[in-house]
């Protein structure tokens, strides 16, 4: 088992900055990638950013591609999401999440693929 908590969400303004991080504990050597999603009320979760255990490899959505980084180091066990150029669309809860096994690059941005998740943490930007 794989434990994930998140930290660091709140209430910012538009344009302004939020670094997410996510802490891993428990079984985190069968981590192959770890990832953010995000979900807006009424709306599906969607895939942020994602990094991989070998070579650190990152993705990420195109909504966010130029104003979010993921970085981190899976061996070990902490993933941070440095979040610029916030924008009211922004707003969701964010969720850390890590997959056991290697997914192809297309799958890692779908939720199904992961097997442990985080609590999230709420994000607010206001306009």
């Amino acid at each position: 088992q794989v434990q994930l908590v998140e930290s660091g969400g709140g209430l910012v303004q538009r344009g302004g900055s939020l670094a997410l991080s996510c802490a891993a504990s428990g079984r985190t050597f069968t981590m192959e990638t770890m990832g953010w999603f995000r979900q807006a009320p009424g709306k599906e979760r969607e895939f942020v950013a994602a990094i991989r255990r070998n070579g650190g490899n990152t993705y990420y959505a195109d909504s966010v591609k130029g104003r979010f980084t993921i970085s981190g180091d899976i061996a070990r066990t902490t993933v941070r999401l440095q979040m610029t150029s916030l924008k009211p669309e922004d707003t969701a809860v964010y969720y850390c999440a890590a997959d056991r096994e290697y997914s192809s690059n297309l799958n890692l941005q779908r939720a199904a693929p992961y097997d442990y998740w985080g609590q999230g943490t709420q994000v607010t930007v206001s306009s």
